[in-house]
């Protein structure tokens, strides 16, 4: 039935449904037949335009396009999600950061810069968000992992590249204010337990990601 659809209604409810944002590819041969890449483009146009002045904003991101909470709405949906928005631990947000700016690097790196041993807990808290993986091995004893952070890393931060990333200054006033002024606390090990924990009864997180809420 999927032919006798316009192709804009077609390609907007999969745009409206889809958790992962879809390629040009992948909507152009959801049409029979497939779109031209100027057909394409002609129904995205189309599509932003009928959303304007709505809430949801129509963008491309790294991975492809997909619909996101508009700027201004956002402020006022904010509390719908924080019940939602699972909260992550000091260690998750500093071995997060050290990756984003060091990248590639080996948990060796991440410790040498932390100053304590980076837990399991942390780094599979991070690879359960989508947040980084392993790209391949340093060519050194053991060949540990190099770990880098992906392109759902990008999309959720609303980035197009890592030139993007705001200046570490400007990290630490979003992410981690206390980090400024406050010494280690000495108890890793403990905090990032706790982060475990926390994991088993967090909600998903939300579809549509925002940096101001994934680093605050």
């Amino acid at each position: 039935m999927n032919d006798k659809l316009p192709p804009d209604a077609l390609i907007e409810a999969a745009l409206l449904t889809q958790i992962e944002p879809l390629s040009e590819k992948a909507m152009r041969e959801l049409c029979v037949p497939p779109l031209s890449q100027d057909k394409l483009i002609d129904v995205l146009t189309q599509l932003k335009l009928r959303w304007q002045q709505r809430a949801l904003d129509l963008v491309h991101t790294r991975e492809g396009w997909r619909f996101q909470i508009a700027q201004a709405a956002f402020e006022r949906l904010g509390s719908l999600q924080e019940q939602r928005t699972p909260r992550y631990s000091r260690a998750v947000m500093e071995t997060l950061a050290i990756i984003a700016y060091q990248q590639p690097v080996t948990r060796g790196d991440i410790e040498g810069i932390r100053g304590v041993a980076v837990s399991q807990n942390v780094m599979q808290t991070l690879q359960d968000r989508g947040w980084i993986e392993i790209i391949g091995h340093r060519d050194s004893v053991g060949r540990p992992a190099l770990w880098a952070t992906t392109e759902s890393f990008l999309t959720d931060l609303r980035l197009d590249s890592l030139e993007e990333l705001p200046p570490l200054t400007e990290l630490g006033e979003l992410v981690l204010p206390e980090l400024q002024d406050t010494p280690p606390s000495g108890d890793e090990e403990a905090e990032d337990e706790a982060e475990a924990d926390t994991l088993e009864t967090a909600e998903p997180p939300p579809e549509h990601g925002n940096r101001d809420m994934l680093l605050n």
